[in-house]
Formats: C-alpha cells, structure tokens, sequence
C-alpha cells in the first residue's frame, strides 16, 4: 500500500513538472501611440540622452513596436523598439531636451534606432535593457533637399582638424579666465562656395590662466569639469585663412562615476585629436561587455578613423539586463500568447496599430 501511495505522489510531481512554465505566459500589444507606450518610451530616451558619452542628445521620433509582458511576481516590462533623431544639443548641453531643436535634413540629419525594456513596477519606470545605433541621412537624400547642403565628413579628417585647433586658439588668446583644452570634435561638415569648413567641438576648462600658458600640455582638466561647446567656420581666402569661432561655457559639473569594473580600465578611450586610433572595420562582432551582477556594461572600443559622427553603438553607455522580460525563460516550440487591444474587424483579422505616429520626419 505504501508502495503504491508513493507511486501516486511521483507520477504527480512529475506530472507538475512536465507543464510548460509558458502556457499561461500572456503579453499585450496595446498601440504604440497610447499614452502608458508613450510614457515608457520618454522614460527610455531620458536615459539614453543620461548615458550619452559623445556626440548629441537624441530626441523620441516614432515608437515601432510595443509589447507588455508581465514580470512575475510582480510588475510588468514594456518591450519596445523606437526611433530617435539627432538634436543640435550636445551630450554635455544642460539644456532641458524639450528646448533641443531637432537637427533637419538640410543639415545631414542622423536617425537612431533603439530596443529598450522598460520595468513598471510600483508606478515606477526603470530601464533594464538599452541598445541604440545611429546612421546618418544618406548624402543622396540630403542632396534632394538642396544640390549644395554640406555633408558630413570625417572628424580626423585634417582640415577639421585643423579647424578646431585654430579656433580653439583663437577663443583661449580672447579668453581671460580658465585656458580650455580640448575633449572631442563631435561634427564636421565642407561646405564648396565660399571654401570653408564648419566644425563643432566640446573644449574643457583647466588650472591655467589662459594668458599665462606656456606650455598646454602641464595643464589639467579641472576636477569639476566645466565643458563649453564651440562652434568654428575657417574660411580659405587669398593669401590666408579667416576663423570665426563662438563658444557657450556651461556650469560646472561634477564627474558621475560611470559602473566600470576594475577590468574596463584597461579598455583604451575613444581618442581624441590628440591619440587618433587605428581604423577598425566597418562591420564585426558586437562590442565586448563585462558583467557586474546582473547588468552588463559595454566595453567601449575606439571608433574607427573614418567616422563622420558618433555612432550610438559606441557613445551610449547602455545596460542590459540579465532576466528575461517576461521574468521566466520559455522553450521556442511553445510561442507566448498574445492579447490585442479592441476588437477583429468585419472582413478579418485586427490589424495592429502599430508603428505610430511621426513626431518630426522620417529618415
């Protein structure tokens, strides 16, 4: 009898542990355009421009796909796939991002294409997984807007580079407080008629008295660094060069300390003017990342030489999150089910509203 009463029990239990754990796994595909979609996807763009290290603040375009999965045992994950465009605001700009016009087509706009997973947890929103790129608009479609739109050209390119150096002297020979440094060339563009060079670049505030440097090199970034972004035309004429540079200086800002182990140290830096780096590949495997409990941060490489912006792939220090969104795993041969908003139309099946709105152009 006792034999066969523990015969029971086994076939039981394993009876339990035979059900798939996804069965009854549900996620909802609401419109992109409804507001709680909305709210997350601000969430998510808020923190890419918080964890941008280069290049410009991005604002949201169009939300192109939308999934809620709950999160057991509690909350809920907003899976969602958006489209960003480049502002006029640089990364170290303490502008608020609602006053960053969006940078037009005429001016060789750049797109951003982002996954993000968005917790919703106790009315709280919190990103557990980034992941961006960025393109540039292509130089024909730039073209079609207007025959004489300067494009975009290489940072290391040596007219840009001279650019920025001889602007930047002339700003730190007017200046007469802290000499700058600087930090990052971030955008550079030729324009034919009259022959001149548009370059935009981040400079940082030192220990030196700008009208009492001798040597540059003994200077040191200030330990609250104070970032100023400049704008410069060198223009070719007869017989020399005419610079016109402008510079806004922000407030001082403390240094956040970005998750980097011990192991990230040893990664070299994004270059700048200074160190440029050998080219890298335009294609290859994924950047690598280490891991720091369960976030994974990505190791940034150096960008290639011929980088002509700062690609989001390696300006955005983005987290990944090592759960699964739904908060449990699920074999493929069993997909999820999926609830969708409002009802089937007469002649068929409901079409999902999605992708929305465009906020400003599409790319």
């Amino acid at each position: 009898m006792k034999s066969l009463v523990l015969l029971l029990c086994l076939a039981q239990l394993w009876g339990c542990h035979s059900v798939p754990h996804s069965l009854g796994l549900v996620y909802r595909q609401p419109a992109c355009d409804d507001p709680e979609i909305e709210k997350a996807a601000q969430v998510a763009v808020d923190y890419l421009n918080q964890h941008l290290l280069h290049g410009y603040k991005h604002t949201l375009n169009q939300i192109d796909k939308a999934k809620v999965w709950p999160r057991r045992p509690f909350g809920e994950v907003y899976e969602l796939e958006i489209d960003t465009l480049e502002t006029t605001c640089h990364a170290r700009d303490p502008t608020p991002l609602a006053n960053c016009p969006v940078r037009q087509v005429s001016q060789h706009a750049v797109e951003g294409d982002c996954d993000f997973h968005v917790l919703k947890q106790d009315n709280q929103l919190t990103v557990l997984h980034a992941k961006c790129h960025s393109t540039p608009d292509s130089a024909e479609d730039v073209r079609k807007v207007c025959s004489d739109c300067p494009l975009l050209i290489p940072l290391n390119d040596t007219r840009v580079v001279h650019a920025a150096q001889a602007a930047l002297a002339a700003f730190n020979a007017r200046h007469n407080g802290s000499y700058f440094k600087l930090v990052e060339i971030s955008r550079a563009q030729l324009v034919p008629l009259p022959e001149s060079t548009l370059v935009e670049f981040v400079v940082a505030a030192t220990d030196c008295v700008a009208k009492e440097v001798i040597e540059p090199t003994n200077c040191n970034l200030l330990a609250e660094k104070q970032y100023g972004f400049c704008k410069t035309t060198l223009t070719e004429k007869l017989g020399g060069e005419e610079v016109a540079v402008t510079c806004t200086v922000f407030h001082t800002q403390p240094e956040v300390p970005q998750p980097q182990p011990d192991v990230a140290k040893t990664a070299d830096p994004i270059p700048t003017v200074e160190q440029p780096a050998p080219a890298l590949p335009s294609a290859g495997p994924p950047a690598p990342s280490v891991t720091l409990g369960h976030v994974m941060v990505a190791v940034r490489p150096r960008p290639p030489q011929n980088w002509a912006h700062y690609d989001l792939r390696n300006s955005f220090s983005g987290v990944a999150s090592a759960e699964s969104a739904s908060g449990e795993a699920f074999p493929p041969e069993t997909p999820p089910k999926v609830t969708h908003p409002g009802a089937a139309g007469p002649g068929g099946p409901l079409v999902r509203p999605c992708p929305g709105k465009v906020r400003h152009f599409k790319l």
